[in-house]
């Protein structure tokens, strides 16, 4: 369900644990009836979105639903015989509704009753067997479209059975893939010629995510309650400095995705047009935020400090390029978050950055009693990354936040204002 690299086994674990609760599922199910269901069945697994194709019955009662009673003379020729039938399972993600049905109608001739060429007998009518309410609307529509493509032509009227689905039965064994297993096997074309006015749809550029890192989001081209949820708790605060993308199931050309698309949300960790993980289904924020910093910092310093409550070197290299910083923002270094103000910064010659206080409503504190000490801990609201301890030994009696520099990105105050 979920691809990820051995590199990261700590994040690989973590997002191995996705509940069936919290993604949204594109796959449905309809029934279809266009006389065999061997060429059928292959048609419909050669569609891409098609999850599984399964031959069957359906549709009848009073006899036993099996090959060898429907095919009985003595049954052939009854209204309660059984058809047969496709259960086709898509990702209307990837193939509506619409399109599937485009490719059952012109793939035989509905125009013929109980019968597809010399295959003679109910068990080869064509029918529709929905399994959705709001199916049947799409339903409608195609056909009476269809209908009109075929009077253009001179064909009759659509004999199609169009109904609810009232129980599937699985053909036997040996008929299903029975094309794949006999490649030489019977697998005659009803199709009458007549074609939809196919709309093409322009395809989306991606060479842009080819090069550099990026979050892709696949999304939903209908409502997803969780894609929604994930924009509103993480996606519409993120102002990280790896851009975040959405595209749906069928805006994915050119690039290399291992994942499922067949429910939503599924957030994918792109670096040069290619997945390193991800995960499906409702991303939340503290899970969002710890895979984002295994992707953009690796195992370096800045995410120990970040996720393990670890702590910059005294005076290292971040520290001394932000010491002197001109007037401007420290950032949350995944979130993006304003953190801390320059006009709050004060040199302590403690070998970390100090300030007098945070921006409002950015952190938070909590006690931390590890290695003996009693200290107060500051973390990020955004990401809830740590960024260091406050003290109360600041200047003229005001605090003093304790800041790891390498948590942090500095954004100058005339950028904010032009951005």
């Amino acid at each position: 369900m979920k691809k990820f690299f051995t590199f990261i086994p700590l994040i690989a674990l973590c997002l191995s644990l996705v509940s069936n609760e919290n993604r949204t599922s594109h796959l449905e199910t309809i029934v279809l009836g266009s006389g065999c269901f061997w060429g059928a069945e292959k048609g419909y697994e050669a569609l891409e979105g098609v999850e599984d194709a399964v031959s069957g019955y359906a549709d009848g009662y009073g006899i036993k639903p099996t090959y060898r009673e429907i095919t009985k003379y003595a049954n052939k020729y009854k209204r309660n015989n059984f058809a047969e039938v496709v259960k086709v399972t898509f990702n209307k993600e990837i193939i509506s509704l619409r399109s599937l049905l485009e490719h059952y109608y012109e793939s035989h001739d509905p125009t013929q009753l109980n019968r597809q060429g010399n295959d003679i007998g109910t068990q080869y009518r064509s029918t529709i067997l929905y399994t959705k309410a709001s199916q049947k609307k799409v339903i409608d529509e195609t056909a009476d479209e269809f209908q009109k493509l075929l009077n253009d032509e001179g064909y009759g009227e659509i004999q199609t059975l169009i109904k609810s689905l009232d129980k599937f039965y699985d053909a036997e064994e040996y008929h299903q893939d029975y094309i794949q297993k006999n490649p030489n096997g019977y697998c005659p074309d009803h199709s009458t010629g007549v074609a939809f006015n196919k709309i093409e749809i322009p395809k989306i550029d991606n060479s842009l995510l080819l090069s550099g890192k990026y979050v892709l989001v696949i999304d939903s081209q209908d409502y997803c309650p969780y894609c929604e949820k994930f924009k509103n708790d993480v996606a519409n605060n993120y102002q990280g400095s790896i851009p975040m993308v959405y595209r749906t199931a069928i805006e994915l050309d050119g690039l290399s995705i291992q994942a499922p698309t067949w429910a939503t949300p599924t957030i994918v960790f792109l670096e040069n047009g290619a997945e390193l993980f991800s995960y499906q289904g409702y991303m939340e924020p503290e899970l969002f935020y710890k895979a984002l910093g295994k992707f953009k910092l690796g195992n370096s310093e800045a995410y120990d400090v970040a996720f393990n409550q670890g702590t910059d070197s005294r005076f290292c290299k971040e520290y001394q390029i932000f010491k002197n910083t001109p007037d401007g923002v420290f950032i949350d270094k995944l979130s993006g978050a304003p953190l801390f103000d320059t006009r709050d910064r004060f040199v302590s010659r403690s070998g970390w950055l100090s300030f007098t206080a945070p921006v409002p409503n950015a952190t938070y504190e909590l006690p931390d009693n590890s290695y003996g000490m009693k200290r107060t801990e500051v973390k990020s609201i955004s990401s809830n990354i740590h960024l260091g301890h406050v003290f109360d030994d600041g200047p003229n009696g005001m605090p003093r936040y304790c800041i790891n520099a390498t948590v942090l990105e500095f954004v100058a105050r005339e950028d904010i204002k032009n951005s």
